[in-house]
């Protein structure tokens, strides 16, 4: 039949870019739709860089997804020729005092360790003389202590996609971009999916749309998730020769609970010339909608996060030479979904993000592609890890996502 497929992606950024990959991979009939042109900066994967991590302080049940897409990019690394994944190691810092929660997770540098002890992941901890020692571009205080491993690091986000979807387009999938979905149903022994331009049918559907999913979302489950507006910056160091401080050779990816601050942030090396800065963000919490979402930052946002976080990096000047926003999707407790929709068998929901999903990307596709191939288990990776698929059930009982 025209327009029939195995499957249809609905939404192409970081976890649809991947399902349709695997799903290439594994011979299916793929349609991948999107109402952008992907990689694009509409939603939450662009900006350069995002951390990846092995041991996840969110929960160990995260691990085999971040597990096996460190296998995924190496193994497009191989065939592209692209740099993808950086493992320049991952500095998880606490202070002393009062600590603001990463992912609602209060002590998230010791559920950190919990992980790498799951998982007999080598690491270190560090003490604060320690830490400047080893990493001098770092304004530690005494009491600080951090959770260090080499496993961890950056990826450049853009790329990871825009590899995946390539090598889809090659082993076959369709790919229609700048195509906007107007409905979804389910309907007797198949999905049908109508466009502005056309409708199509497959035996299964992936909705990946990110922060536009609750639209595709019955009330009471599109209540549980949140859409929230973040700020990415890049700060100029005060010098060349204080901007070969955060190569990453010398700084790694960091998450920073500061004593006394109200708020976490994160980082990463300068992976370009200095120039084009250092980049840093905290997490926001202020809700949004997709559609109508400020994507432009002010002066006033630029002088608080320098005001508040700056700080912790002397060779950092205030000269803020590139800010862009995206956005979270999120679920209560930092939660993934990753599940069939209730009472709609044929539709898989994956909403992965909560502000830590795209180090997890190349797994989830791997997963949600065996989900929408019928597999029984879930089996990730070299290791074989068969993944228990209920924690990332719908939960129709669950309260309303709240910022």
């Amino acid at each position: 039949m025209a327009n029939s497929y195995d499957v249809i992606v609905l939404g192409l950024g970081a976890m649809g870019a991947s399902a349709s990959y695997q799903l290439a991979i594994r011979g299916a009939s793929v349609l991948g739709l999107d109402r952008f042109h992907p990689p694009h900066e509409q939603g939450s994967t662009h900006g350069d860089t995002r951390i990846t991590r092995l041991a996840c302080g969110e929960g160990s049940q995260y691990t085999p997804f971040a597990e096996r897409s460190h296998e995924i990019w190496k193994s497009l690394e191989e065939k592209t020729g692209l740099a993808l994944l950086r493992q320049n190691g991952i500095l998880i810092v606490a202070g002393a005092g009062k600590i603001a929660p990463s992912h609602g997770v209060p002590k998230f540098l010791e559920a950190t360790v919990a992980s790498a002890k799951a998982w007999a992941i080598d690491h270190e901890i560090l003490e604060a003389r320690e830490i400047a020692r080893r990493f001098p571009a770092f304004d530690v205080s005494d009491g600080d202590r951090a959770y260090h491993d080499r496993l961890g690091g950056y990826l450049r986000p853009e790329a990871c996609i825009g590899a995946q979807l390539e090598e889809a387009r090659a082993l076959g999938a369709e790919l229609r971009m700048n195509e906007k979905v107007l409905s979804v149903r389910q309907e007797a022994g198949a999905v049908v999916v109508t466009t502005a331009t056309g409708t199509y049918r497959a035996a299964q559907l992936i909705v990946a749309a990110g922060p536009w999913l609750p639209r595709f979302l019955a009330p009471a489950l599109a209540r549980q998730f949140g859409v929230t507006r973040q700020v990415l910056y890049w700060f100029r160091a005060r010098s060349p020769a204080e901007h070969a401080a955060f190569s990453p050779e010398r700084f790694p990816v960091f998450i920073w609970q500061p004593s006394g601050a109200d708020g976490v942030f994160y980082g990463f090396p300068a992976v370009g010339p200095f120039e084009e800065g250092v980049k840093i963000a905290t997490e926001g919490h202020d809700v949004a909608d997709p559609e109508t979402v400020d994507r432009t930052v002010s002066p006033r946002e630029i002088e608080a996060m320098f005001g508040t976080f700056g700080r912790f990096f002397p060779g950092l000047s205030p000269d803020c030479v590139k800010a862009k926003v995206c956005l979270y999707t999120e679920v209560n407790a930092a939660r993934f979904v990753l599940d069939r929709l209730p009472g709609q068998d044929r539709i898989i929901v994956a909403s992965p993000c909560s502000g830590h999903g795209f180090k997890h990307s190349g797994g989830v596709g791997d997963a949600l592609a065996q989900m929408a191939m019928g597999e029984k288990q879930v089996v990730l990776g070299a290791g074989r890890h068969v993944v228990d698929m209920t924690q990332f059930a719908f939960r129709p009982d669950d309260p309303p996502w709240k910022a």
